[in-house]
């Protein structure tokens, strides 16, 4: 049993409350850490203050559940439930309004409607004649629809606890390597996607993506405006996104087994 500030000894659940207490206080700043990249890519009307108090419930269920007999590391442990919350919380604040959905879908149908016709990745302006609009007009809806993201690859077709359940522990041997498989295709699929792409546009997205730098940051290396950078990033996911539901959705579906 702990003991207190004044020489007395603290009940259990009080030893518990305050262990639990220094915790958050430790890990905080790995929340702060994770909104602010999160918040780095979003609209400017969106609070990094309200990500981070949601971040924050994602830390207290990773030290809630966290269990240390499967040799992880809370931060590594916490990252994800952060993150995870913080994903959750901004789908349920639906901070992409409905007409900048509208768009994206828009732009995506046009995109695999050019791709079909003329049997590569289409241009701007092809994109923007099919849908009937300026090139001007439609690097306009670009730079509106940058909000609206394509989700990280890891969410794809399964629940938060998925991944999860793969890095720590074993599990129904017959639905693990039935993830893992899905898993690799998508990957398979997605990679094949980004090779076709226009080489400046795989830049951004590797840029962006893998190395984690800014848009800002990114305008600087390739010589760019940094609105055509965000176009640029906002016209490659919209590719991924048609190439991928396309080709995703059209494979047959996986009968489970008797």
């Amino acid at each position: 049993m702990a003991t207190g500030n004044y020489g007395y000894q603290l009940a259990p659940e009080a030893d518990a409350a305050l262990r639990r207490e220094a915790l958050v206080l430790q890990h905080l700043p790995q929340v702060r850490l994770i909104a602010k990249r999160i918040h780095d890519r979003l609209p400017d009307y969106i609070s990094l203050d309200d990500l981070v108090s949601t971040g924050v419930v994602g830390l207290l269920a990773a030290i809630d559940n966290f269990d240390p007999t499967l040799n992880v590391q809370l931060k590594t442990y916490a990252e994800r439930k952060i993150r995870f919350a913080i994903l959750d919380g901004l789908r349920d604040m639906d901070w992409a309004p409905r007409e900048l959905r509208k768009k994206s879908k828009l732009i995506e149908a046009a995109i695999h409607r050019v791709n079909q016709r003329v049997g590569r990745e289409a241009t701007e302006t092809e994109i923007a004649s099919e849908l009937g609009v300026s090139l001007e007009n439609y690097q306009k809806w670009l730079g509106e629809v940058q909000s609206v993201e394509l989700e990280r690859l890891e969410n794809a077709g399964g629940e938060e606890g998925g991944q999860q359940l793969l890095n720590f522990i074993s599990g129904d041997p017959e639905s693990i390597p039935s993830r893992i498989m899905e898993r690799s295709e998508l990957e398979r699929l997605l990679a094949l996607a980004i090779d076709r792409m226009p080489r400046i546009e795989r830049t951004v997205l590797h840029l962006y993506y893998f190395e984690e730098l800014t848009l800002r940051e990114i305008a600087q290396i390739v010589g760019m405006h940094l609105s055509r950078v965000a176009q640029l990033r906002t016209q490659a996911i919209l590719r991924l996104r048609s190439h991928l539901e396309r080709v995703w959705l059209s494979q047959p579906a996986r009968k489970p087994k008797p």
